[in-house]
């Protein structure tokens, strides 16, 4: 089995102390994927949402997030489009100059559009989140994890009822490969 990043949500809790907050509940002994496995049987999603996002190292949490929001949404409006795509082309190539287009992007645009806050997340995974006149200040650790949340939140929240189940289980299930490292089906 591959090397999980972190075996236990107490690992995870020690390494974010957001992340408690964040997920809500859970066993601190529990095994991380038994947790996250138990989150989607029970298709408690916000939860299981978060927890996956804190699991996944920055760039691919942006992915995953990126993959998701994808399933979730049939059409995006031009700026919400381009806001996915800088945030697609820096997990795919992250390049420094690719981060500071998407935050930037994501600093500009509707804070209430889901593909906003997938910029941020990979505009804050690492390097300075100032202008370069500006003193050098990097985004708190937690912000990739918790900006990614927030994007699959508000695309959550704009699903119907009766389709959340149908559309979330892959989601997750997605997640759940890429927290264990294995290449994902169809890549």
């Amino acid at each position: 089995m591959t090397q999980v990043r972190f075996s236990t949500v107490q690992d995870l809790f020690e390494a974010y102390p957001t992340a408690g907050e964040d997920i809500g509940k859970g066993d601190p002994g529990l095994q991380s994927l038994d947790f996250l496995r138990q989150l989607v049987d029970a298709h408690d999603w916000e939860p299981a949402i978060s927890l996956c996002a804190y699991l996944l190292p920055r760039r691919e949490a942006v992915a995953w997030g990126c993959r998701s929001l994808r399933r979730m949404v049939d059409h995006f409006e031009a700026s919400e489009d381009r806001a996915i795509a800088y945030a697609e082309e820096w997990a795919e190539q992250p390049e420094e100059w690719r981060r500071t287009r998407a935050l930037a992007l994501g600093n500009r645009n509707n804070r209430r559009a889901a593909t906003t806050w997938l910029a941020l997340a990979a505009g804050w995974s690492g390097g300075s989140v100032m202008p370069p006149e500006c003193e050098y200040r990097e985004a708190p650790p937690e912000q990739t994890a918790r900006a990614v949340r927030v994007a699959l939140f508000v695309g959550l929240s704009r699903l119907p009822r009766e389709a959340r189940d149908g559309i979330m289980t892959p989601c997750l299930e997605d997640g759940i490969q890429a927290v264990r490292g294995e290449p994902r089906a169809g890549r």
